[in-house]
C-alpha cells in the first residue's frame, strides 16, 4: 500500500515550512541573540576595563595623596622645628639682654650706692666739722 499523495503533499509542506520557518524566523533570531550575547561580552569586557582603570587610578590618587599628607606632616615638622630653633634663639637672646641690662642697672645701682655713700660720708664730715665749729665756737680743721 502506497500512501495517499496527500500525505506526501503534507510533509512536503512540513518540510517547506520547516525550511522557512528556519530561514526567516529562526536563524535572524538566532543571528540577533547571538549579536546580543557577543554585544553584552564586549560591554562587560568594556565594563571590566574601567573597572580596572578606575582602580588603578584610585590606587594612584590613594598613593599620591599619601605622598603629598606625608609632604605636608614632613614639611609642618620642619617647619615646627624651625620655628622651636628660631624660639630658643629670641629666648637666648633675650636672657642675654636681661642679664645685660640686670647687670647694669646692678652696677649703676653700686655705682649710685657708693656716690651716696660718698656723699653722705662727706656731708657728714661737713656736718661734723660745722658741728665742732659751732660747739667749740672755733674752726676745727
Amino acid at each position: 500500500m502506497l500512501p495517499d499523495l496527500s500525505v506526501l503533499w503534507v510533509i512536503f509542506f512540513v518540510l517547506l515550512l520547516t525550511f522557512i520557518v528556519d530561514r526567516l524566523l529562526l536563524r535572524p533570531f538566532a543571528r540577533v541573540m547571538k549579536q546580543r550575547e557577543e554585544a553584552i561580552g564586549a560591554a562587560r569586557r568594556l565594563a571590566d576595563m574601567a573597572a580596572r582603570r578606575a582602580e588603578d587610578a584610585t590606587r594612584e590618587f590613594e598613593r599620591r595623596t599619601a605622598a603629598a599628607r606625608g609632604e605636608m606632616f614632613q614639611q609642618m615638622d620642619d617647619m615646627r622645628r624651625d620655628a622651636n630653633s628660631r624660639r630658643q634663639q629670641m629666648i637666648a637672646e633675650t636672657r642675654t639682654e636681661i642679664e645685660r641690662t640686670v647687670a647694669e642697672a646692678s652696677a649703676k645701682v653700686q655705682a649710685d650706692a657708693a656716690a651716696a655713700r660718698e656723699r653722705l660720708r662727706q656731708d657728714a664730715e661737713a656736718l661734723g666739722a660745722e658741728a665742732a665749729d659751732r660747739i667749740l665756737g672755733r674752726h676745727v680743721s
